[in-house]
């Protein structure tokens, strides 16, 4: 099972972080969290109601978005027109009639929030740039600034940190910190444990499909089956 017995929430203001080896059931369980599966068993509730039932577009209509593991983006359109993508989910127009310019006011109004995002994650003087043309870290960073201008209490972030570099896993921390403290809650997923253990609240550690340890950050990172499963034995 690719995710067995596996039960955990997520409050406001609260980063929980899921880590585990390649295969652990980590990309499925957000895939349920997010709508993208329906379970065969169990369920995944957001805000009161199940997941399952809501799917993908009712759980983003109330608040749930997401990063994925493999960058998604339209690469031929600019960097704000991607980010732009996020912000049309909470217009009030719609998508068909911003991008026929029905609604000139709400356009302006919602490329102003993509705008505003992208400045949170440092690619303010990118705006104009093809989004196929940044390197991979800055993709990342951009579907990060496009699930935030869709304005979530839920932010699902899937490998956030990889093919950052250093200053950017620097300014990716403080992002987190900055969402956690306006009281966003965030369920990331990353492999990079150090960046994990600096900004995760809880850590949820599963291991072929099932968890094997929850807790603190420093808790986990002394649990015998973590270090046997995941960490090398290295504390």
């Amino acid at each position: 099972l690719a995710v067995d017995g596996v039960s955990f929430g997520v409050a406001a203001g609260e980063l929980v972080a899921v880590i585990g080896p390649n295969g652990a059931g980590k990309s499925t369980l957000f895939d349920l969290v997010s709508g993208v599966q329906a379970p065969t068993a169990g369920s995944v509730r957001f805000r009161g109601a199940p997941v399952e039932r809501l799917g993908q577009r009712g759980a983003a209509a109330r608040g749930l978005a997401r990063t994925f593991q493999h960058v998604r983006l339209l690469p031929e359109r600019s960097v704000l027109e991607n980010a732009a993508l996020g912000a049309h989910l909470r217009g009030s127009g719609g998508l068909l009639r911003a991008a026929l310019r029905l609604d000139r006011a709400e356009e302006r109004r919602l490329l102003g929030e993509a705008a505003r995002q992208l400045g949170r994650v440092g690619l303010a003087d990118r705006a104009l740039d093809r989004a196929g043309a940044l390197p991979l870290g800055k993709q990342r960073l951009l579907e990060i600034a496009r699930a935030l201008a869709a304005d979530p209490v839920l932010l699902l972030l899937d490998e956030p940190g990889a093919g950052l570099r250093h200053g950017e896993k620097r300014e990716l921390v403080r992002l987190l910190r900055a969402l956690r403290a306006e009281g966003i809650a965030i369920l990331l997923v990353e492999h990079d444990v150090d960046l994990v253990m600096e900004v995760a609240d809880r850590v949820l550690v599963m291991d072929f499909g099932r968890p094997i340890a929850a807790g603190l950050p420093a808790e986990v990172r002394r649990d015998p089956a973590v270090l046997d499963a995941y960490l090398g034995g290295v504390a």
